[in-house]
């Protein structure tokens, strides 16, 4: 089997990432569009990690540090290449960054109907907080 290869993404890749999402992630995000994805790269050109198997894109996350909290979106791995360590690997990569930027405590949003995730983040060692309550308010129409 061919290497994975992890790297932070760039510019170029940013069509692929949708297009992948769009495939490989479960559910969508207000920030799901080039716009959204663009900004991110350019405020923090290592917070979207991809992983690359035979130059095909086929996991990402997105690793985010504001100084503060870390957090972990857009863990997604191709239907078609799961339980290979893809979803691992990425991980460990942005575990690294927190680590290497000062983080002390990663956390990751996860949908509560996507039982195949929460298997995958416990195996990893994370765990639901349930004395938390996420509280969102949409900024943009």
């Amino acid at each position: 089997m061919t290497e994975l290869r992890i790297r932070p993404a760039g510019p170029g890749d940013l069509d692929t990432v949708l297009a992948f999402w769009k495939v490989a992630a479960e559910g969508t995000s207000i920030s799901d569009d080039r716009d959204g994805v663009e900004r991110l790269v350019g405020r923090d050109p290592e917070a979207l990690i991809l992983a690359e198997r035979g130059g095909e894109l086929v996991g990402t996350v997105i690793a985010g540090f504001d100084g503060w909290r870390c957090h972990l979106y857009r863990l997604a791995v191709h239907p078609g290449h799961r339980r290979q360590g893809i979803g691992t690997a990425l991980l460990a990569a942005a575990e690294e960054r927190f680590v290497r930027l000062g983080g002390r405590r990663g956390d990751a949003m996860v949908l509560q109907r996507n039982e195949r995730a929460h298997h995958a983040w416990r195996a990893a060692g994370y765990a639901p907080q349930d004395q938390w309550l996420r509280w969102v308010k949409p900024l943009a129409d």
